[in-house]
Formats: structure tokens, C-alpha cells, sequence
């Protein structure tokens, strides 16, 4: 049984492979699925369970408690671990990092997804948010799509944002602060919002057409980053229906408001990975609900093993 930290595979990984793995996992057997979510106040407990057969089974667990980056010295917001379990015998052969599989399955999903949806050759790129997921994020789209030139970030914190700013432009990334996240969006070709917003951040009216909306961090039912409008004029898909329909509010929300229903969710990963069409015209407006459900973990947990036993 391997025991596989964050520092030992980090550096070993690339998105490009994460999302080929993913991609590769959605053509096979449909997982089986299953989720638990304890919450008191804005701190979580995430259980995540997936079962694909030829496989394995997956149960990852994480904590989010949001308060403690502001502590001194700062902690991890995340923390956990999954087990990863031979579909044939049910014998535990590995334990993962829960932050290393977070990581590379979030970005790893929304590039996926991106690549799947947003239009040829995009140039310009907005994450709104300047936490560990918008690194992430940046690192992934840059290495996925190297047509983008203009890489921007948007935090309601300007503090936060210059300082993140820094961070990343110390790494060598070309990476600007907007100080108006109405103009920001408006020249955006690829949107990413990973923040744990309750109330919309990202305004439909904002949004010109041909972009692509990457919607990451509203996990809960309570949770959401675009408003009715964006909803409402957007062509939408998911990671998964089983995770996100009836599940986080990004959708619940304005479905319980009439504002959009379940028909208009066009189509999901393994839809698309199997040959469902997904942007119609270039003038479409796609949103993708990044959902982050565990038949993604075991995915990507099994990508890491493997690599790690190469």
C-alpha cells in the first residue's frame, strides 16, 4: 500500500496529462457516486465517494475551513486525504494527498472542460479570486492553451489581488491586476470564478459573446458566483448532472426561481467526451459548472499513482 504526499508528486504532473486522463476516464464505464456534506457556518466536511469497475474505488475526505489562512502563520483552508481500493478485490493500495489530488482534479476538470467548450484559440484569460485555486488555475490554462497572451486577475480584496499579483509574477507569469471586474469580463475570451461567494459575482451583461465561463467555486446549495442573466443567456454544461443538478446552488438557485430549468443543462463530461456536440456557434456564451464530483478524484488519483509507479 503506497502512501503518496503532495511534495513527492506535485512536481511530477502536467494539466495537459491531468485532462487527457480525465478525458480517457469519461469514455469508460459511467461511475458510481456518492456524497457527504457536514457544514457548521461557512467550515465543511467533504466525503466523496466513486466506484468505477477495471478502475478501483475512491473515498476522499477534505475539511475546508476558510478561516485559516487569516491565522499567524497561516494554514491550509483544505485538508484531507482519499483512499484509493482495487475494484477486484477491494483492497486499500494507496492513501493520496487530499490537497495533490484537489489540485490537479479542479484545474485539471476546467481545462478539460475549456478545451471541450471555449472557442478556437482564445488570447486573453480572467480568474476572479486570488486564492490557491486561481494559481491553479493560471498554471492550467497557461499550459493547455498557449494562444492565451493576456492573463488577468480580479479579487475583491485589491490588496489581496496586488499581492497575489506579485507572488505570481516573481514565478515568471505575465499576469496583470483589474481594478474594474465589468471591463475585465467585457475582454475576456475565458472567464474562471473560483471564489465561495453566496451571491453572484460574475454579471451576465458583462459578458461578450463567444466567451467561455468556467464556474469553480460555489460547492454547497448556498453557494453561487453568476447571476440570472449569465444564466439565462448562456448555452450551459457540467462536469457531471449527478453532482451539480440538485446539488450546488450555481444551479439550484435559479432553477428554484423559474429562471432556468433542467432542460437547459445541455450536456455533461461524458456526454461530450463521447461525441455530444457542445459550442454550436462562436458567438455562443458557454458556461461549465466545475462540480469537482469523486468519480473526477478517482481519475485523477489513479493518474498519480500510476505515474508515481512508473
Amino acid at each position: 500500500m503506497q502512501f503518496i504526499s503532495f511534495d513527492a508528486a506535485d512536481s511530477r504532473l502536467s494539466w495537459k496529462e491531468t485532462a487527457d486522463a480525465l478525458y480517457a476516464g469519461h469514455k469508460l464505464e459511467k461511475a458510481e457516486i456518492g456524497d457527504l456534506l457536514l457544514s457548521k457556518g461557512d467550515r465543511s466536511l467533504l466525503s466523496r465517494g466513486a466506484w468505477i469497475d477495471g478502475v478501483g474505488l475512491a473515498l476522499k475526505s477534505v475539511t475546508v475551513f476558510p478561516e485559516n489562512t487569516q491565522k499567524q502563520p497561516p494554514e491550509p483552508s483544505i485538508q484531507g486525504a482519499m483512499l484509493l481500493f482495487d475494484s477486484s478485490s477491494g483492497a486499500l493500495t494507496a492513501i493520496v494527498d487530499g490537497p495533490l489530488v484537489t489540485k490537479w482534479k479542479t484545474a485539471g476538470d476546467s481545462v478539460l472542460g475549456a478545451r471541450l467548450l471555449a472557442a478556437d484559440d482564445p488570447k486573453s484569460y480572467l480568474v476572479v479570486g486570488a486564492g490557491t485555486v486561481a494559481k491553479t488555475l493560471l498554471q492550467a490554462y497557461r499550459e493547455v492553451f498557449p494562444s492565451i497572451e493576456t492573463f488577468t486577475i480580479w479579487a475583491r480584496s485589491p490588496e489581496k489581488a496586488r499581492e497575489f499579483a506579485k507572488e505570481m509574477q516573481a514565478e515568471g507569469f505575465p499576469v496583470h491586476v483589474a481594478t474594474d471586474l465589468a471591463e475585465a469580463a467585457a475582454a475576456a475570451d475565458i472567464i474562471s470564478t473560483a471564489t465561495l461567494s453566496k451571491e453572484p459575482v460574475l454579471k451576465g451583461e458583462w459578458v461578450k459573446p463567444g466567451t467561455h465561463v468556467d464556474l469553480i467555486g460555489a460547492y454547497r446549495p448556498d453557494m453561487r458566483e453568476a447571476d440570472d442573466i449569465l444564466m439565462q443567456k448562456a448555452k450551459i454544461f457540467v462536469d457531471a448532472r449527478e453532482t451539480t443538478i440538485g446539488e450546488i446552488g450555481e444551479l439550484m438557485i435559479p432553477m428554484a426561481a423559474g429562471v432556468i430549468n433542467e432542460a437547459d443543462i445541455l450536456g455533461d463530461l461524458t456526454d461530450l467526451c463521447n461525441g455530444s456536440e457542445g459550442r454550436r456557434h462562436s458567438s455562443d456564451i458557454t458556461v461549465f459548472k466545475n462540480g469537482g464530483g469523486a468519480h473526477l478524484d478517482l481519475m485523477t488519483g489513479t493518474m498519480i499513482v500510476q505515474k508515481m509507479s512508473g
